[in-house]
């Protein structure tokens, strides 16, 4: 009927206004076309009375059937949104009746715009916050001007400095209950006063955030890690200035396979220290390192090695996380000697085959 209200949408609106009048009801475009009614025949004919109620901006009132040609006995009453007339209700039935449900209706259609438009305003805020973060993060180009209003309108202070917090589902992991893990992340985002956070396809959540908020939000990020533990990993960046937030969300992918690597699911850039060190093997040399040192290994057994580095190599600690006798342990240990060279239980050894795992 028209670019703000649709025949279906105006079509269920009749329906739902029957309901509690029992009145026939018409939604009718600005040039007298009827484009959803109760009564089916009257749908895509001319409404006379309709058309000229639009075109005055008056309530037009029929107290007699045919009182205009092929009108009848009812109310026709223009709506008007942001100025425009933009559709005419229209209700069969004595005047003074029928009022009431001709404003209902009015009210309804008024309720269903001003929704659609505040989603609108919505995705647009949600998508150009998706633009900053992603110039920010990926070092991309974005204008002064641009970045300064869009600093303005979302209060936040430029001359700040800001810290990326990324937060990745395991893509080995297709979890039944996504959207709830979902809700959550978006939760714990919210919990840090701070909306400058966006989706990034397929599987990253992206928050930036101001370092002075941090120490606050710091509890609610290991609590997120903790409960979605093997779903997702939480990594933060280093504290940098907006304009070098892919310094800091670089930091932050680090920091985040340094917290899968330590099966903790959370790690802030500023508590790394031998990943710092290892950030900057290339994938030649790290995988060579992997084949001559953990390759043979099983899941099971690489779990079992990362238990045991996860619990400082302690046995007992170990087994229990395990669920395992200790003596069982012992053995899966012996067992991982016997294939990779290196003792588990050997310092030595130990540092060898940990850095294996952080080179992974």
């Amino acid at each position: 009927m028209n670019e703000s209200i649709n025949r279906r949408t105006a079509q269920q609106i009749v329906e739902a206004v029957k309901d509690v009048c029992g009145y026939d009801i018409n939604f009718i475009r600005p040039d007298g076309t009827i484009d959803a009614s109760t009564n089916s025949e009257r749908i895509g004919t001319f409404h006379k009375i309709g058309r000229k109620a639009a075109k005055s901006g008056q309530v037009l009132e029929v107290e007699e059937d045919d009182s205009f040609t092929g009108s009848r006995r009812g109310i026709n009453l223009p709506f008007v949104y942001r100025g425009r007339t933009i559709a005419v209700i229209g209700i069969s039935g004595k005047p003074d009746e029928v009022r009431k449900y001709a404003y209902l209706a009015q009210r309804i259609t008024w309720l269903i715009l001003r929704e659609r438009e505040l989603d609108r305003q919505s995705r647009n805020q949600q998508a150009e916050i998706r633009y900053v973060i992603q110039a920010l993060t990926q070092g991309e180009e974005i204008s002064d001007s641009y970045l300064e209003d869009f600093l303005a309108a979302a209060k936040l202070d430029g001359a700040s400095l800001y810290r990326s917090v990324l937060i990745r589902l395991d893509s080995r992991w297709n979890p039944t209950n996504l959207s709830m893990i979902e809700q959550q992340i978006v939760q714990c985002f919210r919990q840090t006063g701070n909306s400058f956070y966006t989706f990034h396809y397929p599987r990253e959540y992206i928050q930036i955030l101001e370092d002075l908020r941090y120490p606050k939000s710091e509890p609610a990020f290991r609590q997120l890690a903790s409960s979605c533990a093997g779903l997702l990993s939480v990594g933060i960046g280093s504290p940098e200035s907006l304009r070098a937030q892919n310094r800091s969300f670089q930091n932050a992918l680090l920091a985040g396979k340094a917290a899968s690597a330590r099966s903790s699911f959370f790690a802030c850039y500023d508590d790394l220290d031998l990943e710092l060190l290892l950030a900057g093997v290339p994938d030649d040399v790290r995988s060579s390192y992997q084949k001559k040192t953990v390759s043979s290994l099983s899941e099971k057994e690489r779990s079992v090695l990362s238990a045991y580095f996860a619990h400082g190599c302690q046995l007992k600690e170990t087994a229990e996380a395990l669920y395992i006798h200790k003596n069982t342990l012992q053995y899966q240990l012996d067992r991982i000697h016997q294939i990779t060279g290196y003792n588990p239980r050997k310092f030595r050894d130990a540092v060898v085959l940990f850095t294996a795992f952080q080179l992974s």
